[in-house]
C-alpha cells in the first residue's frame, strides 16, 4: 500500500509539472536528441563520467546543439553518494530570429554535482544536485539544477539483465540572476537492460520555458561497464 502511494504521488507530480504551465505557450516542432551516458568505475571509489548529446531541431540532420561532457567522481559510500567535478563543451547552433540562418555559440562549462541513489523495493530513485559555471565568448553565467529520476522494472523484480522498465524524471534549472527560472524538463520513457551494465531507453521529454514548451524525442544509451576490477 505504501509503495503504491509513493508511485501514485510521483506520477501525479510529473503530470502536474508537465501540464500546469501557461495555456498561451507557443507551439513548437518536435526535436530529437541522441544521447550517450558513460559512467565507468576506474578505482575502488573513483569513477569517470563521459557523455555525448547530439540534439536536432527535427528528427535528424538539423543540428541544434552538440554537447560533450566529462568528469571525475568520488563515492562517499559504497557505490553511492557521488561527488563529481566536470567540464563540458557545448556547441550551439540557434536560428537567428526572423531568418533561416544560424548563429554559432561556443560554451565552456565547469560543473560540480552530488548524486545520491535510493531503492524502495522495485523503485529506483536518483537525486542529482548540480552547479554550473558557464563561460561564453563575452558573458559568464551560473546555474543550479535539481534532477529527480525514477526507474521501475516491469518484467523483472530488479533492474537486471533483460528487464523492461519504465523511466521518468523531472529536472528544474534556476539561474543565479534574473530571470531566476530558466526551464523545467519532464521526461517519460521505456527502457531495456541489455546487461547489468548496459541499458537503452526511448521516450519523450518536454522542455518547459516561461512562455512555451518544446517536445523532444530522446534515444539514450547508458554504459556502466567498469574499467576497474577488484
Amino acid at each position: 500500500m505504501i509503495k503504491n502511494g509513493i508511485l501514485h504521488c510521483f506520477i501525479l507530480l510529473f503530470l502536474l509539472t508537465g501540464f500546469t504551465n501557461k495555456s498561451s505557450a507557443q507551439e513548437s516542432d518536435i526535436g530529437n536528441w541522441f544521447i550517450y551516458f558513460g559512467n565507468q568505475q576506474i578505482a575502488k571509489k573513483w569513477n569517470w563520467s563521459n557523455e555525448i548529446q547530439y540534439r536536432n531541431y527535427n528528427a535528424i540532420g538539423d543540428m541544434e546543439q552538440l554537447l560533450l561532457r566529462t568528469g571525475i567522481g568520488y563515492n562517499l559510500s559504497e557505490n553511492n553518494n557521488n561527488l563529481l567535478l566536470g567540464y563540458g563543451l557545448i556547441l550551439s547552433r540557434p536560428y537567428i530570429a526572423g531568418t533561416k540562418e544560424k548563429d554559432k555559440i561556443t560554451e565552456h562549462r565547469i560543473y560540480q554535482q552530488f548524486i545520491t541513489r535510493q531503492e524502495f523495493g522495485r523503485f529506483y530513485l536518483q537525486h542529482r544536485y548540480r552547479l554550473e559555471e558557464r563561460f561564453f565568448p563575452s558573458d559568464f553565467r551560473m546555474r543550479f539544477r535539481y534532477f529527480l529520476g525514477l526507474n521501475v522494472p516491469l518484467t523483472k523484480p530488479k533492474m537486471q539483465k533483460s528487464a523492461l522498465y519504465a523511466s521518468a524524471y523531472n529536472e528544474i534549472f534556476l539561474n543565479s540572476e534574473k530571470p531566476v527560472f530558466d526551464r523545467d524538463r519532464v521526461y517519460g520513457a521505456l527502457g531495456y537492460a541489455i546487461s547489468k551494465s548496459v541499458r537503452v531507453e526511448a521516450g519523450l521529454m518536454y522542455q518547459i520555458y516561461e512562455t512555451r514548451n518544446r517536445p523532444q524525442f530522446q534515444i539514450v544509451v547508458f554504459n556502466n561497464i567498469p574499467l576497474y576490477r577488484k
